[in-house]
Formats: C-alpha cells, structure tokens, sequence
C-alpha cells in the first residue's frame, strides 16, 4: 500500500498554526544529507521516518536531536514524515510522540521512535516513557523483524531494536 504523503509545507503551516507554535521562532529543520559518496558515485537515497495517526483525536509530535522541532499537530487521518537524517551531535533522533497538546514539557506519556543512520542501515527502537500514551490501541512499526506490533498499545518487556537499509521507509502507526 503506497502512502499519500503530505508535504512538509503543508505540515509547517499547521505547526505555525497551532497554538503552542504561534509567536515562536523555532522552525523545523532538516538538515541535508550528502549523498555523493567516497568513491564518486551517488549513495543511495534515504527512505522516510513516518508516523501514521489512524486515531479519531489527534496526536502530537517532536523530531528531536540536538535540537528540538516545533511541537506539530497530527490529526486523525493524516501523517507525518521525515527523510532519515544523521545528526552530527547526538547521532540519531528520536520522534516523541504524546496524545497531549504540550506533551513533551509536560512529562506526558510519550511513544518514542528512535533511529539511528550508521552507513547504509537505520538502526531503530521503540519504546514508552513516563507511561503508555496508546494503552488500549494497536501500535505498529513495519517493517520490522521480527514484527513490532502492540496489540494493546503496551510495548512487551525485551529489546526493541531492530535494523533496515538506508532507503527502507519505516512507518509507526498508531491506532
């Protein structure tokens, strides 16, 4: 099934509309990825982190590395995504997703996506902090293998780090 991506425009436009965005300056960047590679030929193009909100309610997300994006609104229905990035200070990034407005100043439940660029592979995890914001609602992250997928919206006890190749788009889908 190919996904109807939204443009990040259109994404930007409803984070700047957003009341906890209004008057603020900080702006979602996503650096550019070199991809001329060392032997002169061109790399691979990096696949996308996406995060589907299949929920009626909408959800609330942060793309964070070593800094923090702009609190952006994904309603019921709609996605998000961003190309996979490598950041120079932390390494990777985490895309923190709460069911709250304010959710990441406020310690609220929060799915955490991370990933990871090291070459040609994306390393990535998903986990829960300060509780489980979709307990009672499916969570899934395909591909992966094995599946991730919490039926509960309760991520099992174990690891959950899994590895694709660099032009893999990887999707987290909530509800």
């Amino acid at each position: 099934m190919k996904l109807n991506l939204l443009p990040l425009s259109f994404l930007a436009t409803l984070a700047a509309c957003h009341p906890s965005t209004k008057n603020s300056t900080a702006a979602i960047t996503h650096p550019s990825i070199n991809t001329t590679s060392t032997n002169g030929g061109t790399a691979p193009s990096p696949g996308l982190a996406i995060v589907q909100n299949n929920c009626a309610e909408p959800i609330y997300l942060w793309s964070v590395g070593s800094s923090v994006s702009v609190e952006i609104p994904v309603p019921g229905g709609a996605h998000y995504s961003e190309t996979f990035r490598h950041d120079q200070k932390t390494g990777g990034v985490s895309l923190k997703v709460t069911r709250v407005a304010h959710g990441l100043y406020s310690s609220a439940p929060q799915t955490v996506f991370a990933y990871n660029v090291v070459g040609d592979s994306v390393w990535y995890d998903l986990s829960d902090v300060f509780g489980d914001p979709f307990k009672g609602s499916s969570v899934t992250l395909l591909p992966s293998e094995p599946v991730i997928r919490w039926s509960d919206g309760v991520p099992p006890v174990g690891s959950m780090v899994r590895v694709v190749g660099i032009t893999e788009d990887l999707t987290l889908t909530f509800c």
